[in-house]
């Protein structure tokens, strides 16, 4: 962060200053664009990589409360290796779990270079003290997580307490030590696009490396105007201060196509620098059967039945 954005973090009337004094987002012309974007059409060899770039960009997920270490590991194989017969599906990016399962996703995972994603602080919600939150992240990556997905209060930032939210996310970024920190601002709840790119800012100022659009339990949740929205504030943030941050769409990516217009957008938006793993992800738990479906098609000309690919 540059010094001049350093000051701005002094006080909560300093950052109600500068994060409304971001340039407003015209709602209309947003939905245009990524309603626009969302047309363009993608064929044959450009379509097969796109396919292959997003499956290396997913993070496999699964939060539920029925989760068991059974579950994950047999989760855990599939992101290694999408479809066993066929050697050439690139792995996905990452498993991410909640944070008692952890251990079992890092040892089911060992050595292959898929990383292991953890949800923290009180998720979904976020409502818990800032002590249980540092504690779930430690829990977290003291048993090896490479990521951390935290939540924000939204409570707070939607009264305006600015400071306590950037607060928080500066003492989960600290307690993440080598771990990254991905920042979920669940946008389905901020009520305008100016909330989310208020929070995109507040979020990429105390020290998130990605921001998230969504926890996936509340709706709406990945549209492609707040994607979009997301974008340019990496992008303007990337001029403003030298520093690159991710974005991760998450929630209600369903299919081939949802993917495809994520990819779109990000290329057209922030460029390409951002169409990399590193720095672009797909949260989802069903979007890496349709994926294959789409990619064994274009290679057999024929979709493989509905049952061939195990369920998430």
């Amino acid at each position: 962060m540059t010094s001049s954005l350093a000051d701005v973090a002094s006080s909560n009337a300093t950052l109600r200053a500068f994060l409304h004094g971001l340039p407003g987002v015209d709602r209309v012309g947003a939905d245009q664009r990524a309603a626009m974007l969302g047309t363009r059409s993608i064929k044959t060899t450009a379509k097969a990589a796109a396919i292959d770039l997003a499956i290396r960009m997913v993070d496999l997920t699964t939060l539920e409360g029925a989760d068991t270490p059974g579950k994950v590991r047999a989760m855990c194989a599939k992101a290694v290796h999408p479809d066993p017969g066929d050697p050439s599906v690139p792995k996905v990016a990452a498993v991410c779990v909640y944070p008692d399962l952890v251990a079992q996703a890092v040892e089911s995972l060992g050595g292959s270079g898929v990383k292991v994603a953890s949800v923290a602080t009180a998720f979904p919600s976020g409502r818990s003290s800032l002590d249980v939150k540092v504690a779930d992240t430690a829990l977290a990556v003291a048993a090896g997580a490479d990521e951390i997905d935290m939540v924000i209060d939204r409570g707070a930032f939607l009264a305006g307490d600015y400071l306590k939210v950037f607060e928080e996310i500066a003492a989960i970024k600290a307690a993440c030590g080598q771990a990254h920190l991905k920042v979920i601002l669940e946008t389905g709840e901020l009520a305008t696009y100016d909330n989310v790119r208020r929070a995109s800012w507040l979020a990429m100022m105390a020290g998130g490396d990605f921001i998230k659009t969504s926890t996936g339990k509340v709706q709406p949740a990945a549209t492609p105007s707040v994607t979009l929205i997301m974008l340019e504030a990496v992008r303007d943030f990337l001029a403003t201060t030298g520093r690159k941050v991710g974005v991760k769409p998450a929630g209600g990516i369903r299919t081939t196509k949802d993917a495809i217009k994520m990819l779109v957008l990000v290329n057209e938006t922030a460029g390409e620098d951002w169409l990399h793993p590193d720095w672009f992800r797909l949260g989802a738990s069903t979007l890496l059967n349709d994926l294959l479906m789409q990619r064994q098609k274009m290679a057999t000309g024929r979709y493989a039945g509905s049952d061939y690919f195990t369920l998430d």
